[in-house]
Formats: C-alpha cells, sequence, structure tokens
C-alpha cells in the first residue's frame, strides 16, 4: 500500500435478482389504519421506476459533489416472459438504458449453458464481473466465446485471483470485483470447459493483486449468498462492501407494512458491510460509504426502499382503486415511510419496454386459462402455515400430460424452487404461468428406478434443503410430489431417513414402495441430471428419456384440462418432519 491513498466517499446505488421482472410486480401489503386491518394492493419496482429513483439519488449526490457507483449482484435472467420470448436481449437493452456501472454474473445466467451469456455479454455496455469464473481453456471452435469479450472479467490464472475493475472518485481509485457461487455445476448449466474457481481463495488472492496495484478502497459485487456473504466477511478482511445476491433478502425492516422483518440494512461484519436489496426489482438499496486513508469504511448511512406507485388498489390485477377513508390514511402512510419510495416511471426507460417489447408479452397477457378463487401460496421449505399448495399441483401436472402423450408414468417430483411465485385469486393467464410461476425454460423428462432409488432421492433433496448432515446447496431443492407420500425423520442416520413411503394408483389405491421393483418417474431434465441432492436419480436404468415439453406447458395444460384443479387439498406429508 502506497502513502498517497485518500479518505473518500461513494454513494453506491444496487440491485440483485431482478430476473427480468421490468414491469411492476403487484404487490399485497398489510396496514393497520384505525384498528382495522386493510390488505391493499400496490404496483411496487419495475425498470422504470428503479431509473427514476436512481437518478433522484445521482443528482443529490452530485450537489454534494459525491461520486456514485451502481452495481447489479446478478440473476437478470430468467423469471419472466421477458426472458422466455427474447432470451436475454431486452435484459441487454434494459440494464443498458439504467446505466449500471457493473453486473456479476448469477447462477440463472448459465441455466442454459454458456452460450446465452455469451450473447448477451456482446450487448451489454458495462462489465460482466465474474471474477471466479475459469475461461481459460474455453473450447475456442464455439460459435459464441466469452474468454475472448473484453467486457467479461473472469479468473486470472497467472495470479488466481479475480479480473477487478476500478472507479476513480475524488481522484482516489475503488476496485471492484464479482464473485459466483463456486458450486455452480451443482445448480446451473456452465459447460465443462469452463469450471469455477474456490470463491474464498479468489477473494484472498484478489484483494493481494488491488493492494499490490496501490488501492485499498474494494468492493465485492457477490452472488454466494446472504450467509456465505456474512461468512466471506468474517474470514477475509480487505473489503469494504460487500453487495450480494442470490438470497432474494430484503434488508430492513418492512413489518409495519406486513412485509417480514429482515436484518437492519448493512450488516457489519468485522470491518466489512453486507448489503442485499430484495428481488423481482422492487427495491433499490443504496447508501453513503466513508473510506479513511487506509481504505477502511468509517461512515456507512443507507436503506433499502421500496419503489412504489402513488394508487393503492383493492384487486391484485390493479384495476380497482380504493378510495375510502382507510385507504387515503394508508396513501398518506406510505408517502411518509421511511423506507418508501413513491415514484414515477422513467420515460425513457418505460419508452423502450412499451416499444419494443411488451405487445408480445400483452398478447399471452390476455390468454385467461383458468380461475383462483383464493390465493396460492407458494413455499419452498414447509413452513408453521403448511407447505406449498402450488408445487405439488405442478408435479401432477408433468404426471398428467405424460400419461396423456401415451407415456405410461407412476409417479412425479419436482423441486420446489422450479416454482416461482404464489398465486393470486382471480383469472389465471398463460402469462401467469408461463412467465412467473414457471418461467424457466426447462423441459420435463422421465426415467426408469428402483423404489429404494425414489427414497434415496427424496432424502437427498431434503438433506440438501435443509442442511441436515451435507453441504446443502439451497432451499430450492426440496421435492414436492405426486402419487407418493412418506415421512421424513431428520434425526435418523443418513440413508435411512425416509419411512412409510408409498405410491398411489387407480387400480391400487395407496400401497408401500417396493424396494426393487420398477417405478416410472417424471421430473424436469434439471432435476434429472441430478443437479442439488437428486443425485441417486443418477442411478436410473437407461439414460431415461427428455421431451419436448417445458415445465410451463405442462401446468397449462393440466389446467386447461383440469380447472378445478387451483382448489387446494390437504398434504399428503408429514409437515412437521421438514421444521
Amino acid at each position: 500500500m502506497t502513502k498517497k491513498n485518500k479518505p473518500t466517499k461513494i454513494v453506491l446505488a444496487h440491485i440483485n435478482d431482478t430476473h427480468s421482472y421490468f414491469e411492476p410486480t403487484s404487490l399485497q401489503l398489510s396496514l393497520k389504519m384505525n384498528n382495522h386491518i386493510i390488505e391493499p394492493y400496490v404496483s411496487a419496482g419495475g425498470f422504470a421506476r428503479i431509473a427514476t429513483r436512481f437518478k433522484q439519488i445521482q443528482q443529490d449526490a452530485q450537489r454534494q459533489k459525491v461520486g456514485t457507483l451502481f452495481l447489479h449482484a446478478g440473476d437478470c435472467f430468467q423469471g419472466t416472459l421477458y426472458f422466455s420470448l427474447f432470451k436475454g436481449k431486452a435484459n441487454a437493452d434494459l440494464l443498458n438504458a439504467l446505466n449500471i456501472d457493473a453486473m456479476t454474473l448469477g447462477n440463472h445466467e448459465l441455466d442454459m449453458g454458456n452460450e446465452p451469456v455469451a450473447m448477451f455479454a456482446k450487448k451489454i455496455q458495462f462489465p460482466l464481473l465474474a471474477g471466479n469464473w475459469n475461461l481459460s481453456n474455453e473450447d475456442i471452435n464455439k460459435t459464441h466465446t466469452l474468454a475472448d469479450n473484453e467486457i467479461v472479467k473472469p479468473y486470472l490464472t497467472e495470479t488466481r485471483s479475480a479480473s477487478f475493475i476500478t472507479k476513480e472518485f475524488g481522484g482516489e481509485k475503488v476496485a471492484i470485483f464479482g464473485l459466483s457461487i463456486d458450486k455452480m455445476a451443482s445448480i446451473a448449466n456452465p459447460d465443462i470447459d469452463t469450471p469455477f474457481e474456490n470463491a474464498l481463495a479468489t477473494a484472498k488472492s484478489t484483494i493481494e493483486q488491488v493492494h499490490k496495484a496501490g488501492i485499498n478502497k474494494i468492493v465485492l459485487l457477490s452472488h454466494l449468498g446472504y450467509e456465505a456473504d456474512l461468512d466471506l466477511a468474517a474470514t477475509v478482511s480487505g473489503i469494504g462492501v460487500i453487495v450480494g445476491g442470490h438470497s432474494h433478502r430484503l434488508q430492513g425492516d418492512f413489518s409495519d407494512i406486513g412485509l417480514v422483518k429482515d436484518d437492519d440494512y448493512g450488516v457489519k461484519v468485522g470491518d466489512t458491510y453486507v448489503v442485499q436489496a430484495g428481488f423481482h426489482a422492487m427495491s433499490l438499496g443504496h447508501c453513503e460509504i466513508e473510506f479513511d486513508s487506509q481504505g477502511k469504511v468509517i461512515q456507512f448511512n443507507g436503506k433499502n426502499e421500496l419503489l412504489l406507485g402513488r394508487r393503492l388498489f383493492i384487486d391484485a390485477k390493479l384495476s380497482e382503486v380504493g378510495q375510502d377513508d382507510a385507504h387515503d390514511m394508508a396513501c398518506e402512510y406510505l408517502n411518509n415511510h421511511p423506507n418508501i419510495s413513491v415514484c414515477k416511471k422513467d420515460p425513457k426507460l418505460q419508452s423502450i419496454l412499451t416499444d419494443k417489447y411488451q405487445p408480445r408479452v400483452r398478447k399471452l397477457q390476455q390468454q385467461v386459462i383458468a380461475h383462483a378463487d383464493t390465493k396460492l401460496r407458494h413455499v419452498r421449505i414447509p413452513d408453521e402455515n403448511g407447505p406449498s399448495q402450488l408445487a405439488p399441483l405442478v408435479a401432477q401436472s408433468f404426471h398428467y400430460l405424460m400419461n396423456q402423450k401415451g407415456h405410461r408414468v407412476d409417479f412425479a417430483i419436482h423441486n420446489s424452487g422450479g416454482v416461482r411465485n404464489s398465486l393470486n385469486s382471480g383469472d389465471v393467464s398463460v402469462a401467469d404461468i408461463a412467465g412467473k410461476l414457471l418461467p424457466f425454460a426447462v423441459p420435463i423428462g422421465m426415467y426408469e428406478i428402483k423404489g429404494e432409488t425414489i427414497a434415496a432421492m427424496l432424502e437427498g433433496a431434503i438433506n440438501n434443503a435443509l442442511d441436515n448432515g451435507v453441504v446443502g446447496t439451497g432451499s430450492g431443492s426440496f421435492p414436492y410430489t405426486h402419487n407418493l407420500r412418506f415421512c421424513y425423520h431428520k434425526e435418523a442416520p443418513i440413508g435411512h431417513r425416509i419411512h412409510h413411503l408409498e405410491i398411489h394408483s387407480d387400480e391400487s389405491g395407496w400401497q408401500p414402495v417396493s424396494r426393487e421393483r420398477i417405478y416410472r418417474g417424471t421430473s424436469s431434465a434439471y432435476t434429472m441430471k441430478g443437479k442439488e441432492g437428486y443425485n441417486a436419480v443418477l442411478d436410473m436404468i437407461g439414460d431415461g428419456i427428455v421431451t419436448t415439453y417445458s415445465m410451463a406447458d405442462c401446468f397449462i395444460a393440466f389446467l386447461q384440462g383440469n380447472p378445478e384443479s387451483l382448489k387446494y387439498t390437504e398434504p399428503l406429508n408429514c409437515m412437521e418432519c421438514f421444521r
């Protein structure tokens, strides 16, 4: 480190896990007004509101003669029809319009291998930070390559460190580098020639290289997950701020509007502040950071803000405005809430969305296929309010369509992370299914396995989701099933945790699963690869079959053939054993 380092102040804005939610989300709040609870819906977020709010923050900073840094912590792909239809082109256009300074690579960028990322990287105007992604042995014969694109900042094999970028504030340089989940092959589909290196080791080496360059102010743009960010902050010194993603954590207290209270904004671990800004482009995190001459953050002040429209609605479709006294009071309350910004949409960004991409999306939004009388809830792991009400229906839809197409399938298993949201009451359109509920363009397949393998699949997936005796990769692996019921004993030895495993057929009703008998199952092609605890499925007989039908295709066909299916039934499994 050199003696010429000076104190500096920056304003940092950040988003993460936007998942192609370019338009606002219909968000239900719960507010206490005059001793009554009202539950209005609001228009939350969207890229045009993010653009407006960032410009306001930037202008405030300029008045104070402070520079700004605007970062995206990964997972911009997937999520809505805007990705299903345009495969990353809309993402590139709209992120360019937001004028972000950099983005790190998320796992969902790699759901379909390297090629969509390579095509995306050719369109963006900001660095893609992928500091532990080793591209040194990339196959040069690919149609679209990454290693030769200067906008991609990968792992440097010579120094075993991340490429980093710098931005100057008042003559003082701040270094920014990115890290992604190093178990990427377990939860996504990176090409085999481009592995991910250990994130912790890369972080340590990168800090050394930054210091060698005479820079002591460091920001890490992370898609490792919230707990991993906290662990890294506790283990590695020298990072001022970790801007995180992957875990969808909305730091801050929003309990007075009906949302779950999370950690305070900007958790300090050692000398490092860890921030994360929710998901689906509903919020913007921002903070003012002051570094001393040694690179230590000595002042930190900021918050997450929900970005809301000015009106309150009494329906999820945002068509009927609440006009009574309680709604008027609620409007005033939200307008004055410290963690809410009521703001208009930026016209320039909105016009890109409206003119180039919205028309094709609207067509599918108008195609209604079912009706939900009540809200159907989705949670990854069963909680005190019960399991997901939707994931078992999605599993059932796999079984339904495969049998409709003449395949004899006995059961279905689906990982909870493949279902992305709850379903509000009201009409359900093709867009609600393909663009929101099941947005991932993943086909389903079939396989033949022994009964003992079914038990191993279920246990492996639950162990992984609960981190029970294994190094798990996340709650999204939790299995929901059709035609299977079982108990999970979390205290039993690994390999012996599934009990009372039964399978249903129209002919025999519920019967115990025979360990040696061969059954035919259906799951997503993602699960069939043995990802996230499902490795037992690799013991299938033969190679299995992957169809051309997506998860959304199955559920759409199922709802069209079974409109009564959205009337929820009680869960089949013992929920206590998952808590």
